[in-house]
């Protein structure tokens, strides 16, 4: 079992960039998958981002492809999302998750969640 907390967001202005960490409890988390979602407020929750466990393999969501980029200390049990470029639309929740399944992007693929972080971009 892995606990997961997401730090890092914010309040940023449109073209500012932030990096969201995700610190893992537990000795397991080399072992997982990693992703980022995002929700925001009347929306369903967005797939961004994954990782695989050894960070070697990563793919993106087209909304933020060339913008956000993520990556994974396993010494540090740390999940990152740098996001560059913020705009308005970016305002969200962001949530790190981990899975045992490679290449997943769906919600119910991902076996643990954090709380989440707010991030609110301004123009």
């Amino acid at each position: 079992q892995v606990q997961l907390v997401e730090s890092g967001g914010g309040l940023a202005q449109a073209g500012a960039s932030l990096r969201l960490s995700c610190a893992a409890s537990g000795r397991t988390f080399s072992m997982y998958n990693m992703g980022w979602f995002r929700q925001a407020p009347g929306k369903e929750r967005e797939f961004l981002a994954r990782i695989n466990w050894s960070g070697t393999s990563t793919y993106y969501a087209d909304s933020v492809k060339g913008r956000f980029t993520i990556s994974r200390d396993n010494a540090k049990n740390t999940l990152y999302l740098q996001m560059n470029s913020l705009n308005p639309e970016d305002t969200a929740r962001y949530y790190c998750a981990a899975g045992r399944k490679y290449g997943a992007t769906l919600i119910n693929e991902y076996d643990y969640w954090g709380q989440g972080t707010q991030v609110t971009v301004s123009s």
